[in-house]
């Protein structure tokens, strides 16, 4: 469903002590090459300059604040796991603060991909899909399925998700398991 481009994490790097004298001095990187950036790279000639800074980021998770050059490379590794398609779908869960932490608090992505239900126009449509999925009703008298409250049923459901707000609509639906 979601149409948005994914901005794969990238990160601004800067030299620390031409920052400190008024002077910015860096360039985008992808996250996952974060570690491998030298203060030569960034002066393009040898300097005796040695402190590195990640300053600025992008296709992270709303919020997300200052991060060392490993943690940068640890999200640009989960972005080559989670795949691009899914990645909206993983920086929503995160925002949402529900999310697994594995290792460094970075999301977990096996848990990601364990909880993930899918982006749908709402959680309604969700429910009714899962409920022909599993045969809720199947093999009631027609007079019960006529009397069943889906509006409840679906309320009840939704407290065992988490939904997130897509980002060219619809939704979408973790397990809170």
């Amino acid at each position: 469903m979601t149409t948005q481009t994914t901005v794969r994490p990238s990160v601004w790097i800067g030299c620390l002590a031409c920052y400190n004298t008024g002077v910015l001095n860096g360039r985008w990187f992808p996250a996952e090459d974060a570690e491998e950036v030298t203060p030569d790279d960034l002066h393009q000639n040898p300097t005796d300059h040695e402190e590195l800074w990640v300053f600025d980021h992008e296709g992270f998770p709303v919020g997300t604040g200052e991060m060392s050059a490993t943690t940068a490379v640890q999200w640009g590794e989960l972005f080559d796991e989670v795949g691009e398609v899914q990645w909206p779908a993983l920086l929503a869960w995160v925002e949402t603060g529900c999310y697994i932490a594995g290792g460094d608090n970075l999301p977990s992505a096996s848990d990601f991909e364990e909880r993930y239900c899918g982006c749908w126009e709402s959680f309604a449509d969700y429910a009714t899909q899962l409920a022909e999925d599993i045969a809720l009703i199947d093999g009631w008298p027609e007079e019960a399925q006529r009397y069943f409250d889906w509006e409840a049923w679906t309320h009840d459901l939704k407290f065992d998700y988490t939904v997130a707000d897509a980002p060219d609509g619809g939704v979408f639906i973790y397990r809170s398991f």
